[in-house]
């Protein structure tokens, strides 16, 4: 029986996915973000249409996608911050393990000495290992990061499918 093989490169090659994310790695935060589009431009209602095919979606989507990357970068991290402060026990154990690392570490190697108990830096990282993972997988860190990648989805791919590129660059895809 011969084994079923996708041609994950063919699926991928239509929406151009391979060069798409090349620029976020070479790009630091602050230029990132300073070509953030206006909020009157991103949510222009005017320009929003349903697109007639899907050679329509891939091209607005392939536009938007690269006009509007800075405003779906914030999209994101609001979904994502939005998402800690609806799952506040998640918050807490990304807090606790950041704390409890960062006290570790402040330590630089020395044992916590509280009166006469006396504990280890290894003793102090199980303690902390032993308490975060429970409380990690009842925090349901997979739910929420498949509720982001859902939620981003949906709505950073509805934008820019369904909002039309403007005036100005279908006269620029005519000259070339």
């Amino acid at each position: 029986m011969s084994r079923l093989t996708i041609p994950l490169d063919a699926l991928t090659s239509r929406m151009n996915l391979s060069g798409r994310f090349d620029g976020l790695r070479s790009t630091s935060i602050s230029s990132r973000f300073a070509n953030l589009r206006p909020i009157s431009e991103f949510l222009d209602v005017k320009r929003v249409s349903k697109p007639a095919n899907f050679s329509e979606v891939q091209s607005r989507v392939n536009y938007n996608l690269g006009y509007f990357s800075s405003n779906y970068a914030v999209v994101f991290v609001m979904l994502s911050i939005y998402s800690l402060l609806t799952n506040l026990l998640l918050l807490f154990v990304i807090l606790l393990v950041v704390g409890g690392m960062y006290g570790i570490g402040k330590l630089q190697g020395n044992d916590l000495e509280v009166g006469n108990w006396r504990a280890t830096t290894s003793q102090l990282y199980t303690t902390l290992l032993i308490i975060t993972i429970p409380l990690g997988f009842w925090a349901s860190p997979f739910t929420t990061v498949l509720w982001l990648i859902g939620a981003s989805g949906v709505t950073i791919l509805g934008h820019a499918a369904f909002l039309d590129k403007p005036i100005e660059s279908a006269f620029s895809e005519e000259a070339v």
